[in-house]
């Protein structure tokens, strides 16, 4: 049974609720959430102990006014950069579905510095950073569900084209929260991804 305990982080004053598995020293792992959901799915995905397992410091963030994070007047940037100092010491690899794959990729284009890798589920928000896209040069991972109905697999395809480093891997049949559905498959693509571009 991997260890899933309960971690407090602080931004600027106000609490982040954060759950965390796996050695301190792995490579860190930081999972957003989309607009639904919160830390606890990453759990009950059996994702975070999946990362644990594999070696992997993986922390799974509550934003503010989800979860156990109370609401609070500050940027997502904000949280992520305060996280990210407070879980360790090397840049993270960013983890996030929808909204939350949108608060990684806008943050990795202005904190390049603070990430390592980028993994980006069913993201939204594509569109209007495709002129971006270029300034990013950090290994990424887009997973998509083949029946993706909020955002749509030509993001996919604009993320594929328009990062330096990107892979595009497509469940079939899957809908948006595709690891969610099909949870087996999205960790055989999440930790080939991280044992190829980020070994433990």
């Amino acid at each position: 049974m991997t260890d899933i305990s309960e971690l407090q982080l602080d931004c600027g004053g106000h609490p982040i609720h954060a759950l965390q598995a796996g050695p301190d020293a792995g490579p860190l792992v930081l999972l957003l959430h989309g607009k639904m959901f919160q830390a606890a799915t990453w759990q009950e995905t059996g994702t975070l102990a999946k990362l644990a397992d594999a070696g992997y410091r993986a922390v799974a963030l509550d934003m503010p006014g989800f979860g156990n994070s109370p609401s609070a007047d500050i940027k997502p940037a904000e949280v992520l950069k305060a996280s990210i100092n407070q879980a360790s010491p090397n840049r993270a690899i960013l983890l996030g579905p929808s909204m939350g794959g949108r608060i990684a990729l806008e943050f990795t284009l202005a904190n390049q510095d603070l990430v390592s890798g980028l993994i980006l589920v069913g993201t939204v928000g594509v569109q209007e950073n495709k002129e971006r896209l270029k300034e990013i040069s950090l290994p990424c991972l887009a997973v998509w569900g083949g029946e993706d109905a909020i955002s749509p697999l030509a993001n996919g395809h604009l993320l594929q084209q328009g990062l330096k480093d990107a892979e595009l891997v497509v469940i079939p049949g899957a809908p948006h929260p595709c690891y969610i559905d099909q949870p087996a498959e999205w960790h055989r693509i999440l930790l080939g991804f991280l044992t190829e571009k980020f070994p433990a």
